[in-house]
């Protein structure tokens, strides 16, 4: 077909190509910027002795790239956080996902999404090679869900999915009770896991050092309450 000719129905002209190519290179090299800005940032955090100082002058250094060009896609490093919490909880939920996946059982899926996610919750201890939430966006969570409960809202939604789909199949099954607030039952499990998890301050210091698991202590209160 000539350029000058009129596309047919449903199918796109050249010049629409032309356009959405353009557009998808622009959309990569940003989508590669912000990336760079932050692995950056995540290696800052890693690198950190206490798990959550950097600058975004630091970050900007790191990532190889210009101030310009950081504020081009962040407002601050506040944004920043936002990027690499929404980050990390949607890794969290792919590990997560992959995990109770492997499980056959609706009950047995439900109780290792808890377990699992009180590990990965866990505060990531320093020179230990191990996958958990540095204090950064620990804190910053926290902060997010007090502050902002609207981001927070979105920026958990991964999570919050992912477990009302493992819980509606448990009570498809019969083994969990029906007639729950779904959503809000999520919101309850998922902040009281993340709490617990990393602080024990009103517990006290002792309070995990006991002779069971935290996590399937955690899971049996869930399962079954505290009534006699």
């Amino acid at each position: 077909m000539s350029t000058d000719e009129p596309a047919d129905a449903g199918t796109t002209t050249w010049r629409e190509q032309a356009v959405a190519r353009s557009l998808d290179s622009a959309r990569a090299r940003a989508e590669n910027r912000v990336q760079r800005f932050i692995d950056a940032a995540l290696e800052l955090i890693a690198d950190s002795s206490t798990g959550k100082d950097f600058t975004v002058q630091e970050v900007v250094e790191r990532s190889g790239q210009s101030l310009r060009s950081f504020y081009q896609y962040f407002g601050g490093k506040q944004e920043l956080l936002l990027a690499l919490f929404e980050e990390s909880v949607r890794s969290t939920a792919e590990d997560l996902r992959e995990k109770v996946g492997q499980e056959g059982d609706p009950l047995e899926r439900l109780h290792q999404f808890v377990v699992e996610y009180y590990r990965l919750c866990r505060p990531t201890r320093r020179g230990k090679a191990k996958k958990g939430t540095p204090v950064a966006l620990a804190e910053f969570a926290q902060q997010l869900m007090t502050a902002h409960p609207q981001e927070a809202t979105r920026a958990y939604a991964p999570l919050v999915s992912l477990f009302e789909s493992v819980l509606d199949e448990a009570i498809d099954a019969g083994v969990v009770r029906d007639g729950l607030a779904r959503r809000r039952v999520a919101g309850i499990v998922l902040e009281a896991i993340m709490f617990n998890a990393f602080s024990t301050t009103i517990g006290g210091p002792g309070a995990d050092k006991g002779t069971g698991d935290p996590a399937e202590e955690l899971w049996d209160l869930f399962l079954n309450g505290v009534a006699s």
